[in-house]
């Protein structure tokens, strides 16, 4: 008996239907496959129904994971109706702060942050017997990390777990081949679609810019609209226009931030069958069909979450789409008859859009990555099977952020950090929260936080102090008094409210609070007043930031810090509080510092009071430790070697031959002498010699020639003098330095050409296969020749030589035929004969 009542895929008139007896084949086969489908194929809804009774699945769910809200609900519901079924029964949806799910649910779809959270509760997926990756070309953060987790659960527990991999534009031949999976394409039933450029919309303006273009546009087209714009801002503005200039039309606003209900009048068709315009923000790129467009406007941006140093969260960046993205919006014109898409950028433009958009992950704040990982007891990230590797630096930085909100300890979760995790906000807005509950200022700290994740609701010229808002936010809710984006931040602060279970508060409250509240959420950024009125602060990451001299809190000794522009030099505060020193005490830290002062009088050892960088207070520190005085030596030298030590010419081309023989013969037996892995590996080869430094004087004492050919074994050291010899005789006797080079390249041998006479063949290094380059020199020591084949040079060019020299060093000799010519150091001898 089917698993769905009455549902036949092949009754649809969907395109994907073609493809599904292959889709099933493959997946009984092969572990992971991708499915590359134009827009409003079906592939969202029809494939996961139609797999629903597969006997790999075993009785296991089917999860779906999409980008955006409002296409997992909309998906979800219209599976619902394709089977007849009541949403949250055989086929529901989970979101952030919402759900309809059941027990019998076996087609589960998504947003991608909620399959981490999964997989920490279950980190084999044994419900689940198939995760499929919707839209996977956007390439969001969530999505990257959900992909890698579960091909680590494949790899190492469930082989039988399935994963597809499904979008409309993707590069399907670099991915195929990194994750080994099938291609499938499914052809669609695309209608054409005329794509039309025009000029640039005004960055400044996009909103209004837009709809003045659609004005022009609606006049010459039929058929209703869909017009692509970067926010909501923008929406809003375009909206205001529209709706003044056709007050006939159905314009509609479609965006993450709206009731899910006034989501869904933009995409039915109008009741009243009145032409319509939606506005909407890449929400509508992919996903879902919005009944009746004939006609696609993009303005040619989009807002994507980048991580901003100034919040140290992560916050909505305009940015011109990338072409697949393109693609993807003038696609929506073509889904049910032919269309036309107007690009409000150039030709020109187009030619220089990035093909496919880039990870979000290279440009992510992956603190809550980090996290997720460390929870999930995965301690090798960057040994984790990525497409894209997420960048060492940001990850560094990500665990020195959980480790001073104390979440993390030496890299390992701690009890508190098992607490953060358990909140499904930012680390640092979990340890804000977490915190003020020990201090009885929660219902603050739920205000606090809503301001934090959105955009300032103040203008510039209101001042730094963040108090301000919280006083707008509670005189909104108490009098009704309301300022631009207030409402969203007390609708996020409603919700902070339920996840901590605590009530709504409009009363005064305490601005030092506040304070300390910030600085639970950055404690790098508590900052000291410099010495001097000028309104600069230090802050605890040893940066330096400064206000406005005339705002409140310029004269106020210490701040918390929220928002600051992360630019070098001096940086600027935009968002902060207040704070009491007394509450930091906590704070303070003892720490014992041994370090070396390179520009200084060498070794300094001090224990010292400290804020993060601010420091409070010091004192000399006694009874050191040789380990000690030797691991600032070490880190020292490991970063600032090249200036403190005396690479003179003699161990510079000490390290050249080395280096020579590794290049020549490709032998790793020579060891790697470059400075710089020298440097990164000093403890291995000068740590013995360390012993005794106690000056920046005394490193310069340290033969480091003698020093490195000491660390070869006995063995090396004769095979380097045989085949990469310091020096060589010539036919005067004398022993002339060869100069070797840190490349490889030729090495030189500058010899007076009297010290050469009867010398034939140019000489070799590494066993003859190394001609030397010759560089013969005047009496004088002036470069008069340079060859690598003396031969010739005694044959042609020795005779030029000697005429326009002779004269001018008579008492030297130059005899008609020099290779049978005895060789000499300096002058003629003279005849007593």
């Amino acid at each position: 008996m089917p698993f769905f009542k009455n549902f036949d895929p092949y009754s649809f008139d969907l395109p994907a239907a073609e493809v599904i007896q292959k889709v099933k084949n493959t997946l009984r086969s092969r572990s992971t496959a991708i499915i590359q489908a134009p827009p409003g194929a079906g592939k969202s809804t029809l494939l996961p129904l139609s797999l629903v009774e597969e006997e790999w699945l075993k009785g296991k769910k089917i999860l779906m994971l999409e980008p955006r809200r409002l296409a997992t609900k909309s998906i979800a519901r219209r599976m619902s109706d394709m089977t007849a079924t009541k949403l949250g029964d055989e086929i529901g949806f989970r979101i952030r702060f919402e759900q309809m799910v059941s027990e019998k649910t076996k087609i589960e779809v998504i947003t991608e942050g909620i399959l981490t959270r999964m997989i920490h509760s279950d980190n084999a997926l044994e419900e689940i017997g198939l995760v499929i990756f919707d839209e996977f070309h956007e390439r969001n953060l969530h999505s990257d990390v959900g992909l890698a987790l579960c091909r680590e659960i494949q790899d190492i527990l469930r082989p039988d777990l399935r994963l597809l991999l499904m979008s409309a534009t993707i590069d399907t031949e670099s991915l195929s081949k990194l994750i080994d999976a099938e291609v499938i394409l499914s052809e669609g039933r695309q209608y054409p679609v005329e794509v039309h450029h025009s000029n640039e919309v005004d960055t400044y303006a996009i909103g209004q810019d837009t709809a003045r273009q659609i004005v022009t546009i609606a006049e010459k087209t039929e058929g209703d609209i869909l017009a692509f714009l970067p926010g909501q801002g923008e929406i809003k503005e375009a909206e205001k226009i529209l709706r003044n200039r056709f007050p006939d039309y159905a314009i509609f606003p479609l965006y993450g931030q709206l009731p899910y209900g006034a989501q869904q009048k933009a995409i039915f068709p109008d009741p009243s069958n009145r032409r319509k315009i939606v506005l909407s923000t890449d929400i509508a790129e992919t996903s879902l069909t919005i009944e009746g467009i004939k006609v696609v406007v993009d303005s040619g941006y989009a807002k994507s979450s980048k991580y901003d140093p100034k919040s140290g969260l992560s916050r909505l960046v305009l940015h011109r789409i990338s072409a697949d993205s393109a693609d993807q919006r003038s696609g929506r014109a073509g889904r049910l008859t032919a269309g036309q898409s107007f690009r409000l950028w150039t030709k020109a433009t187009q030619q220089n859009l990035i093909p496919y958009r880039p990870a979000e992950l290279q440009e992510a704040d992956l603190t809550p990555m980090v996290l997720d990982m460390a929870a999930w007891g995965k301690e090798d990230i960057e040994g984790m099977a990525w497409l894209t590797p997420p960048p060492k630096k940001s990850l560094i930085s990500a665990q020195s952020t959980l480790e001073s909100l104390e979440a993390l300890e030496a890299g390992k979760l701690t009890s508190h950090g098992k607490e953060v995790h358990r909140l499904p906000c930012h680390p640092r807005i979990a340890h804000l929260l977490l915190e003020a509950e020990k201090i009885g200022a929660l219902t603050l700290a739920t205000d606090l936080a809503a301001i934090l994740e959105e955009r300032d609701p103040l203008p510039k010229e209101a001042g730094v102090d963040i108090n301000l808002r919280i006083e707008a936010l509670r005189r909104y809710r108490k009098d009704g008094v309301a300022i631009p984006r207030i409402k969203r931040i007390d609708q996020v602060a409603g919700i902070y409210r339920k996840m901590m279970q605590v009530k709504e508060n409009n009363d005064p409250f305490d601005p030092w609070q506040t304070g300390i509240l910030l600085a639970y959420a950055y404690p790098e950024r508590i900052a000291s007043a410099r010495p001097g009125n000028n309104a600069q602060f230090q802050l605890a990451n040893g940066s330096i930031a400064q206000i406005g001299h005339k705002d409140d809190l310029a004269h106020e000794s210490w701040l918390a810090v929220a928002h600051v522009d992360a630019r070098e030099g001096l940086g600027k505060i935009w968002l902060a509080a207040p704070i009491n020193p007394k509450d930091l005490m906590p704070m303070l830290k003892s720490t014992e510092i041994v370090r070396w002062d390179r520009k200084g009088n060498g070794l300094i050892a001090e224990t010292e009071l400290r804020i993060g960088a601010i420091i409070l207070g010091k004192r000399p520190l006694k009874d050191l430790k040789h380990d000690q005085i030797h691991e600032a030596l070490i880190k020292v030298l490991r970063n600032e070697g090249q200036f403190m030590l005396n690479w003179d010419e003699k161990v510079l081309q000490l390290m050249y031959r080395v280096q020579s023989l590794r290049i020549w013969n490709k032998d790793n037996k020579w060891p790697n002498w470059s400075q710089e892995n020298l440097l990164s590996n000093i403890e291995d080869w000068l740590s013995p010699y360390l012993s005794d430094i106690r000056k920046n004087e005394d490193l310069l004492k340290l033969d480091l020639s003698n020093i490195l050919y000491h660390s070869l074994d006995f063995g090396l050291q004769n095979e380097l003098n045989e085949l990469a010899p310091e020096k060589l005789e010539v036919p005067s006797s004398s022993l002339i330095r060869i100069e070797y080079k840190d490349d490889g390249s030729t090495p030189l041998l500058s010899v007076r050409l009297q010290e050469t006479f009867g010398l034939l063949e140019t000489p070799t290094v590494n066993q003859g296969k190394i001609k030397l380059l010759i560089q013969l020199l005047s009496p004088g020591y002036k470069p008069v020749q340079l060859t690598q084949d003396l031969k010739s040079f005694w044959a042609n060019g020795y005779f030029e030589v000697r005429k326009e020299l002779r004269s001018r060093y008579p008492k030297h000799e130059w005899p008609e035929n020099p290779l049978t010519a005895q060789a000499v150091r300096g002058v003629k001898k003279k005849n007593h004969g």
